[in-house]
């Protein structure tokens, strides 16, 4: 390939990774979107705790459900497809979101949107698996959550101070006509990989030989992915720490503000946003630090410590409003952003025809995680709330919140269990030495 060749392969490939970035940053928005307009929900559906968590946790459910067929589509179908439907399913759940007029309205947009964006991360990742090397891939990786991460940074303080001026149900509505239109963008302009366009595989383009073709049935593929031992500790990691994290952030962590230590739900948006360039961040350098030592499971065994200790200081360190809570709340981020390396260990352990499986396998974990944490937190709170209601709304107790705390403190031990197991693929596809 000639100098020219290879500006317009890396234009095009460039081109299909933002593009779906952007409908990737999309998909965090509408994840912790909910922590910014929490009360806003319980007045307008006039819910308790548990039920608020259930709501929010609505997009989780269907997501968490959704990850081995969205492995399978991004395997066969291939992102180009399964981003387009997807993105056409998530406008339309945002829209109806956004104009429900009760609760039960409001769960089947919720539940729209989670079905819709339940499909582009995988699709984005195995995209990447095809479009970039393997040696790469964690930087990629990395690249890809500091970028999706935007979505959910705008869904913070930034979503905070535009509620001073549209209202909650305007927001989501022009989300999802965004959404709308990414589905168009995504099927003029993705495609699946280099061949598609004329172009070799960028392992051809190194000057390796093309991976093995492998057509086989995807059920068969599927339970290869799954009955390989050796991906299975990144979907624990996932769920004890990742998905903590985000239930956490994307919903309990701005009340704990407000109801705890007074803040208004700007100022306490600004503690989740430090939590989520910390996260954003910290994938970025996590992706590039693991490809520069070449190993992964140090990375992930440090960074889920991490978290468990962040957990532990919110609830033993006396924390408050200020540099100490910025702290904790970016602890608890930075601690999280280690996951970024177990889609990259799960596909390395895998055959590579089944790159979407196996980083759906590890996802499920994540969002199962937030789908059990976001309601199982309000109905801890739930338990032990006193009956204080302030504007019809219940405010929970320093000893509520710390109850919660205790559970998310256990989570993150089960995920560093797992990271324990995580096997060490020094940064390339081991599966073929596995037998």
């Amino acid at each position: 390939m000639n100098r020219s060749d290879y500006a317009d392969f890396n234009a095009l490939r460039w081109r299909v990774y933002f593009i779906l970035v952007i409908s990737y940053m999309l998909v965090f928005f509408h994840r912790m979107a909910p922590a910014a307009v929490a009360s806003d929900l319980m007045q307008s559906f006039h819910t308790t705790g548990a039920a608020l968590g259930s709501l929010a946790a609505m997009y989780y459910y269907v997501y968490t459900a959704m990850q081995v067929p969205s492995g399978i589509l991004a395997d066969t179908l291939g992102p180009r497809v399964s981003v387009t439907i997807g993105s056409l399913v998530a406008g339309a759940g945002s829209i109806l979101f956004g104009l429900a007029d009760d609760f039960a309205m409001a769960s089947v947009g919720r539940f729209l949107v989670g079905l819709g964006v339940s499909v582009v991360f995988v699709g984005l990742m195995r995209s990447n698996a095809v479009w970039f090397s393997d040696r790469h891939y964690g930087r990629v990786s990395g690249l890809t959550l500091l970028l999706g991460n935007l979505g959910s940074i705008m869904a913070a303080a930034p979503l905070a101070w535009a509620l001073g001026v549209l209202s909650w149900r305007e927001i989501f509505v022009g989300i999802g006509v965004m959404s709308l239109l990414m589905s168009v963008i995504t099927w003029l302009a993705v495609r699946n990989q280099p061949q598609e366009a004329g172009f070799p595989s960028v392992r051809e383009m190194e000057g390796l030989p093309p991976h093995a073709r492998s057509h086989p049935h995807w059920f068969g593929a599927l339970k290869a992915v799954y009955g390989n031992l050796a991906a299975w500790p990144g979907f624990w990691v996932n769920l004890g720490v990742t998905g903590n994290m985000f239930s956490f952030v994307g919903l309990w962590g701005v009340p704990l503000l407000q109801d705890v230590h007074g803040l208004s739900r700007t100022d306490a948006s600004l503690y989740t946003t430090v939590s989520l360039v910390s996260f954003a961040v910290g994938c970025l350098l996590m992706g590039w630090f693991s490809d520069h030592l070449g190993l992964r499971k140090p990375v992930i065994l440090a960074t889920g410590l991490l978290s468990a200790l962040a957990w532990l200081c919110l609830l033993f360190v006396d924390w408050g409003p200020g540099l100490s809570g910025y702290a904790l709340y970016g602890l608890l981020g930075l601690g999280a952003s280690g996951f970024v390396l177990t889609y990259a260990a799960a596909k390395e352990v895998c055959a590579p025809a089944s790159a979407g499986m196996a980083i759906a396998l590890v996802n499920t974990g994540l969002f199962l995680g937030a789908a059990i944490m976001q309601p199982a937190f309000g109905w801890v709170l739930d338990r032990t709330w006193d009956g204080t209601l302030v504007d019809g709304l219940r405010r929970y107790a320093t000893g509520d919140y710390h109850n919660g705390l205790w559970l998310s403190f256990a989570f993150a031990v089960l995920a560093v269990v797992a990271a324990l197991r995580v096997r060490e693929t020094h940064c390339r596809n081991i599966s073929s030495e596995m037998g």
